[in-house]
């Protein structure tokens, strides 16, 4: 397998860290979630340039899979990606499960985002996910299609559904050496 880098892009609830721990998986990949890395306790967020020299020292490694790319530092996947894999699905989808995402995490509590949970009164601010899924979905969508027309460099793969993607996950080779455990 030659591509080693991939950066998953989607609007917000679209599944790129549900993708991009398979496709990780899949191809014995280091996977590197993003909104770990990027997150303090309460909320608060890892300052820009902090941000840009972990994402820096991370895409200097030779594989990994990152599951989103901030505007402060999308140049620096871009600029080492083999593969840029766009998750360009319709809005209804992609709403609705940022929202049953959110109110999932407000009942379970389950550390997310560097170990902070969702509250009720945070789903239903003006900083929620929902929120900020209506600001960034236009701007985030003409991104994927805008690449997929003329790339920034890396490939593209703009998958509109999930059973495109589905279908795209499986066609990856996996590695040689699970298909020698699989042998008889």
């Amino acid at each position: 397998m030659t591509d080693r880098r991939y950066l998953i892009y989607g609007v917000t609830g679209s599944g790129k860290t549900t993708l991009a721990q398979h496709l990780a998986a899949r191809c014995g990949l280091p996977f590197h979630p993003v909104d770990d890395l990027t997150w303090l306790p309460d909320w608060q967020a890892v300052p820009d340039d902090a941000q840009r020299q972990i994402i820096t020292e991370l895409c200097s490694r030779d594989s990994w899979v990152i599951d989103s790319a901030y505007a402060a530092w999308l140049d620096v996947p871009l600029a080492r990606a083999d593969v840029v894999v766009g998750l360009d699905y319709p809005r209804w989808l992609s709403l609705w499960r940022v929202a049953r995402r959110s109110v999932a995490r407000a009942i379970d509590k389950n550390p997310i985002c560097g170990g902070n949970v969702e509250s009720w009164r945070r789903v239903l601010s003006a900083e929620s996910m929902v929120v900020w899924h209506f600001k960034s979905f236009r701007r985030k969508r003409d991104r994927i299609r805008a690449w997929s027309r003329s790339s920034p460099g890396p490939r593209i793969v703009r998958l509109r559904s999930p059973r495109a993607t589905a279908r795209w996950l499986d066609s990856l080779e996996a590695p040689a050496r699970e298909v020698w455990r699989s042998a008889p």
